[in-house]
């Protein structure tokens, strides 16, 4: 399953819209707030399709019957880059544990790159619902070692990927080697560079977000 915001209108393409800005993104503050706001707005989308239970709820002045989560999710982010996405999730799912992952590209001598994990830190993933978090999916490589290294570890029910910007090749990749998970993404550009770097897209969300890194 794949939820794209750009095939619907609403306000969350706006959001879209200034993230690739490159005049709004010259204000780090307002980049990695428009970057929550994503993560709220796909968690109140991935909120719809969880399992709820029926609660009591006594008010000052009665009993009040309502649906409540049976059971919050687990966030996941791949650091740095993942941290305002996930924090936007978190501002939602505010009860919700959460997985942290280590990894970024190793460039080799020919030009290319390999992806390195360094660590995971993580609450235990059996049974749970992981939604993992990252800004951009360019190839999908990076996404796919770490949801695997994950689904390896532990059983997990149900895995949601939450992405800004993707690319078509990356979404292709993860749905060949990940087909059960639902892709929640703000818009799916269909070109890359050579480096691996989505285009249009909207440039390296890390240092956009906390400034360049040496």
């Amino acid at each position: 399953m794949i939820f794209d915001i750009s095939k619907t209108k609403s306000i969350a393409n706006t959001f879209i819209a200034e993230l690739r800005d490159e005049t709004i993104q010259k204000d780090s503050m307002r980049f990695r707030r428009n970057m929550e706001r994503i993560g709220e707005f796909f968690a109140y989308e991935i909120s719809k399709s969880l399992k709820y239970v029926n609660r009591e709820t006594v008010t000052p002045l009665g009993v009040s019957n309502g649906e409540v989560l049976s059971e919050q999710p687990v966030l996941a982010t791949i650091l740095r880059a993942g941290l305002p996405l996930q924090q936007g999730l978190l501002n939602i799912f505010d009860k919700a544990e959460c997985c942290f992952i280590s990894a970024y590209r190793k460039a080799n001598k020919g030009g290319d790159f390999i992806i390195q994990m360094d660590y995971i830190s993580t609450p235990d993933l059996a049974g749970k619902v992981l939604i993992m978090a990252d800004p951009m999916l360019a190839t999908g490589q990076s996404m796919v070692m770490c949801c695997k290294e994950l689904i390896n570890r532990y059983k997990i029910a149900e895995l949601h990927i939450v992405a800004a910007i993707a690319s078509a090749e990356g979404v292709a990749h993860v749905r060949a080697n990940l087909p059960k998970a639902k892709l929640w993404l703000g818009a799916i550009d269909q070109e890359m560079t050579s480096k691996s770097y989505i285009v249009p897209g909207l440039g390296d969300a890390g240092d956009l977000a906390y400034g360049e890194k040496v």
